[in-house]
């Protein structure tokens, strides 16, 4: 069952991250065949983090809360919240297997409350539907996605009004 984790930084979360790169990356490399995406969102200028999404193949919601609350970034108290949701994929396996980079794009997280809805595009890197754990009550969607800015990705996802944010693959370096 994949699901769908967002901590959103507190302030002054970028330097309890930066502190912690080393350990958060060694937790990662533990589920790294569960990892279907990962990566920071950043400020507009790219400078600092805002949060960290993981989306991760996991077999219960018992183990999605370990690997969401065990994390060393959310053990330091770097997050002002973290969301916690199913995800139902409809575009992309993982993002590793993105090929459609286009130079000179930006790489964005759309998180939208709104009802699904099929989408095509050479652009989404990944793309599914956000659904309570309890229930599987629909709640929204998310997509990784490239676009020249900001206004393009909510357009390319069809959500106007979503929430868009700058995103880039994450892992080691």
């Amino acid at each position: 069952m994949e699901y769908f984790v967002y901590g959103r930084d507190r302030v002054g979360g970028y330097d309890v991250k930066v502190n912690l790169n080393e350990e958060h990356w060694a937790f990662m490399d533990r589920y790294a065949e569960e990892l279907v995406a990962r990566g920071p969102t950043l400020t507009a200028d790219g400078e600092e983090t805002t949060g960290s999404l993981h989306i991760v193949d996991l077999p219960d919601d018992e183990a999605v809360h370990t690997f969401a609350y065990d994390e060393p970034y959310y053990r330091a108290g770097a997050f002002d919240s973290v969301l916690i949701h199913r995800f139902r994929k409809h575009v992309g396996s993982t993002m590793w297997d993105f090929a459609n980079a286009v130079e000179g794009y930006n790489r964005y997280l759309v998180i939208t409350d709104d009802e699904p809805r099929p989408l095509t595009s050479p652009h989404l890197i990944m793309y599914g539907d956000l659904l309570s754990l309890d229930a599987g009550k629909h709640l929204g969607r998310a997509a990784l996605v490239e676009a020249p800015q900001p206004e393009a990705a909510a357009v390319l996802v069809e959500a106007p009004d979503a929430e868009v944010l700058p995103w880039e693959f994450g892992g080691r370096r």
